[in-house]
């Protein structure tokens, strides 16, 4: 069940929110969880045990790391259970098919090849209870002693499926004592409009256009068509994951919590080191917290801070997908980086011009390597990127898809953020504005059959 859907925006949904409400305050979480888990079933009613277990594990691990009091040994071995318990599943599901597929290739062997259905949301919610049980073994939170508490945050539905990568330590207070009062209602039912409109009305009318050019095929593009092609893929990954995510935050505030930002505009970025800073926001912050810095991070010198970067980005890469593309996506961020915190930021800081000009073609084919995974298919691409091809297909592709392009570019940018913020002032404008948006963005759901939503394969 997706959030831009008439499943849950008109069933799930209503009747969601008015058992939380009518719920007495005692009985909010053991609401908010059983109403979680049946969001979670719904689709993946198959995996819920799954689901279950990394409660209990993460949960029953936690208190006997507290329980294991200074007694070291003990403590490593329970955090040791976590990890390899969250980390086995997820490199179970994940990666097994595809690392066996790998050596199969280089040694000749015939290792069977698994294909599992990857458990939706795996990749964030291992990594969320995961960081709880690293801050308990760090004895910066105190473990949860109340289950139900601990599963509602396990599980809480707004971000279970696609983040944000919401840590323990970003709600604990909100878990135990919440108000929600009609202000942070009405803002959290505002941030969702604009995350749905977000997802509705760009990321699916633009991404129509990559879905056609990848179904036709590569080999005919001419140049400016592969141009707009990519340029349609980066606009439909950008509003598609940061639409769920303002739709995440904003179901979250109406529940009374407040979950993290995910993404601050990250196309305006003059460097790929501000692009990083901007863009997946929580998964950034996790990498830095849970890997880097125990790493060692750029405190034991050059050649460490370069090997510690390499292991993040390739695992940054991995982590979105089991296929050597996403690998070498990852690596190609560790270059650019690299060659940013060598020489080149200071000069891209002062030059904004000339960032722009360096930033927006790398990300666009960045993209390109992020959404193929065939290797044969991603060289005719980017031959046609590259090429010079003549053509007149762009011209279609311009003419039908020209208006949302330059919404998603505007929007993209916080060129009407302070428009926006103004308006919002006005009751009555902001009603219509949000109303419009709404009615606009439910009747596009009615009509179409395209509502992809790209990260809940990752």
């Amino acid at each position: 069940m997706v959030f831009s859907s008439i499943l849950f925006l008109f069933y799930f949904m209503p009747a969601a929110f008015l058992l939380y409400y009518l719920a007495p305050r005692p009985a909010k979480n053991a609401t908010l969880l059983v109403l979680s888990l049946i969001f979670y079933a719904w689709g993946e009613i198959r995996y819920l045990p799954i689901m279950f277990a990394s409660i209990l594990v993460d949960y029953a691990a936690s208190n006997m790391i507290e329980r294991s009091g200074s007694h070291q040994g003990k403590r490593r071995f329970w955090l040791l259970v976590s990890v390899v318990f969250n980390l086995g599943m997820l490199g179970f599901f994940k990666y097994a098919g595809f690392f066996a597929s790998s050596l199969n290739a280089l040694t000749g062997l015939s290792i069977p090849v698994l294909s599992l259905t990857l458990p939706l949301g795996i990749s964030f919610y291992t990594f969320q209870t995961m960081s709880y049980t690293i801050d308990v073994y760090r004895g910066q939170v105190k473990p949860e002693h109340n289950i139900i508490d601990f599963g509602t945050f396990v599980v809480l539905f707004p971000q279970l499926i696609a983040g944000p990568i919401v840590r323990y330590t970003d709600i604990r207070r909100e878990l135990r004592d919440r108000r929600m009062n009609p202000d942070q209602i009405s803002l959290g039912v505002r941030t969702f409009i604009l995350g749905l409109a977000s997802k509705v009305l760009i990321a699916n009318n633009v991404g129509a256009l990559w879905t056609e050019t990848e179904q036709i095929g590569f080999a005919g593009l001419s140049t400016a068509q592969a141009w707009l092609a990519i340029l349609a893929f980066s606009l439909q990954i950008y509003f598609d994951f940061s639409g769920y995510s303002l739709m995440a935050i904003g179901l979250g505030r109406m529940l009374g919590f407040e979950f993290p930002k995910n993404f601050d505009f990250p196309y305006i970025s003059k460097s790929m080191t501000e692009f990083w800073r901007r863009w997946h926001m929580t998964l950034g912050s996790w990498f830095r917290e849970y890997l880097y810095i125990p790493l060692g991070g750029n405190r034991r010198g050059a050649v460490r801070t370069v090997l510690n970067l390499f292991f993040v980005w390739a695992a940054t890469g991995l982590w979105h997908g089991a296929s050597w593309n996403f690998v070498i996506w990852g690596l190609l961020f560790f270059v650019l980086l690299m060659m940013e915190k060598g020489f080149f930021k200071s000069f891209l800081d002062h030059h904004p011009v000339w960032a722009r000009i360096y930033m927006i073609p790398l990300i666009m084919m960045s993209w390109a390597i992020f959404a193929i995974t065939d290797f044969s298919q991603m060289g005719v691409f980017f031959s046609r990127l590259i090429g010079g091809y003549a053509g007149s297909d762009w011209v279609y592709s311009l003419r039908n898809y020209g208006v949302t392009f330059a919404l998603g570019i505007l929007f993209s940018t916080p060129a009407l953020k302070g428009a926006l913020a103004h308006l919002e002032r006005s009751r009555i404008a902001s009603v219509f504005i949000y109303g419009f948006l709404t009615v606009v963005s439910v009747a596009y759901l009615v009509d179409a059959t395209y509502n992809p939503f790209l990260y809940f394969r990752f």
